[in-house]
């Protein structure tokens, strides 16, 4: 029964982190993701990240905070040590359901728990390593950069991971007078094109393509805030159906 109880209560947690977030994201009708060529722009530092802690606060989610440990550097500076990110949770502190990598050939959507009602990833397994795009809020604190359903913080296995050299590339082009940051990206997009047998270079080549067209990534795997709100409860139920099966 100790069992039971134990994650009856983090079933909770999960109901309370989930519900917290989701009230805080709501868009118009014309809001536009930003690219991922805007993401690297406006970004005033990014980090290649190792999620090494968390503290969950149960009286009030948004204040649980996870602590990364910044590796790299792609654009900026950041003061030495770790790096204390507020309103995220760990994966262990939400349910094993979001315990989920990204996919390391997606350039266009973010993580999938960015569409689960708040807008942006805010769950992190510990010990991922991530790519994270930050700003400085008006407290001096590091927060997200880049806005809802962009690609603030995704999962990277390495330094030579495709979305790691993608983003180099457009922190490069982003300071770039115009005509020289158009000639560069066609060049690059170009050149992954020509690469006809390779598929993760047309992925590449895709999203090139896209930034020069100025489309931004996508806010449409769960648009419809029911079917968000559908794909919670569904996970939520599987932990408590979990828990009483443990506690019997």
């Amino acid at each position: 029964m100790k069992l039971f109880r134990f994650t009856a209560a983090m079933l909770g947690l999960a109901v309370s982190a989930a519900a917290v977030p989701a009230a805080a994201c709501s868009l118009g009708p014309a809001y536009q993701v930003p690219t991922n060529l805007e993401l690297a722009r406006d970004a005033e530092v990014i980090v290649l990240a190792q999620v090494v802690g968390g503290s969950m606060n149960t009286a009030d989610p948004e204040a649980s905070t996870i602590t990364i440990r910044p590796a790299a550097t792609l654009k900026g500076n950041v003061p030495a040590g770790d790096i204390t990110l507020r309103g995220m949770l760990l994966a262990g502190d939400v349910g094993r359901e979001s315990n989920v990598l990204s996919n390391p050939y997606e350039f266009k959507a973010a993580h999938p728990v960015s569409y689960w009602g708040a807008c942006i990833r805010y769950v992190f397994p510990q010990g991922t390593n991530a790519l994270f795009f930050l700003k400085q809020g008006a407290d001096g604190a590091w927060v997200p950069s880049g806005g809802p359903f962009s690609r603030w913080a995704e999962d990277v296995p390495g330094m030579d991971a495709p979305w790691v050299e993608l983003s180099r590339l457009y922190v490069r082009a982003a300071g770039l007078p115009d005509a020289e940051r158009i000639a560069l990206l066609e060049s690059a997009r170009d050149s992954q094109r020509a690469r006809q047998g390779d598929p993760l270079a047309q992925l590449v080549a895709a999203d090139i393509d896209r930034v020069l067209k100025g489309q931004g990534g996508t806010a449409g795997l769960f648009e419809d805030s029911a079917q968000t709100e559908s794909t919670v409860a569904s996970t939520l139920e599987k932990m408590r159906k979990a828990a009483i099966e443990a506690g019997n």
